[in-house]
């Protein structure tokens, strides 16, 4: 196995869409106004003339037993004597106790830092409105101070935004190392249990088909949780 196509596959679950691409409108400026929608005028007949018919009410739906659910089906044995498999990496990565931590690393940075953004575009947004309103006012040292001030939050703001992107990153290729270090032995300790000659990424082979029994991602995930639990403290 080997651990560069796992890290490959887990980026797809990381997600390595920049944090600040979506484009705002510049600061400062007006969103178009919306056109207001009209309501739908309603026709009157004229007088003396009779009003036509209504369509006839429909009666009231029946309502329909809830559906229910069938019961979760046993995962399927492993078939005896095989010594091929393969597992899911994404289902493990979203699935498992130590995925779900480095999730929740990447995404509270992710905020934090879209937090932080988004208190810059308020402040520049607010002193240029001020510029655009009160920017006659001001005498010419304070005006200029104003749209130099403007000026350089622009280009901290671009900064800002770069190292941010780089620093989220930087901590998604760090907890993806760290899952593949945790997930290759635990891969290897099933292959040999079950003398497998082959164990596939399911995310990087190209699987048309394959024997549900062959699965191995329920194990890995269940091993990989084990291993992250600590070590029951001896009885006195």
């Amino acid at each position: 196995m080997k651990g560069s196509a796992l890290v490959a596959t887990l980026v797809l679950i990381m997600g390595a869409a920049p944090v600040f691409a979506q484009q705002q409108p510049p600061a400062g400026q007006p969103r178009p106004a919306q056109p207001a929608q009209q309501p739908p005028a309603t026709t009157q007949p004229p007088a003396g003339q009779p009003r036509p018919a209504q369509p006839a009410q429909q009666p009231p739906a029946i309502a329909q037993p809830p559906v229910t659910q069938p019961p979760p089906q046993p995962p399927a044995p492993f078939p005896a004597g095989a010594k091929i498999a393969f597992f899911t990496p994404q289902a493990v990565f979203q699935q498992s106790a130590e995925g779900k931590a480095a999730l929740t690393r990447v995404n509270a940075l992710t905020q934090k830092k879209q937090t932080e953004n988004a208190d810059r575009q308020k402040k520049l947004a607010a002193d240029q409105q001020k510029l655009q309103t009160s920017g006659s006012m001001l005498n010419d040292a304070a005006r200029a101070q104003l749209e130099k001030d403007i000026e350089k939050q622009q280009v901290d703001m671009q900064r800002f935004q770069q190292d941010a992107q780089a620093e989220i990153q930087e901590l998604q290729q760090e907890v993806q190392n760290e899952f593949v270090k945790k997930l290759s032995p635990i891969i290897d300790k099933l292959a040999n249990e079950k003398g497998l000659y082959l164990v596939f990424n399911a995310g990087e082979a190209g699987l048309a088909w394959a024997a549900p029994g062959l699965d191995l991602t329920p194990d890995v995930i269940k091993a990989l949780d084990a291993a992250a639990k600590p070590a029951a403290a001896p009885k006195q």
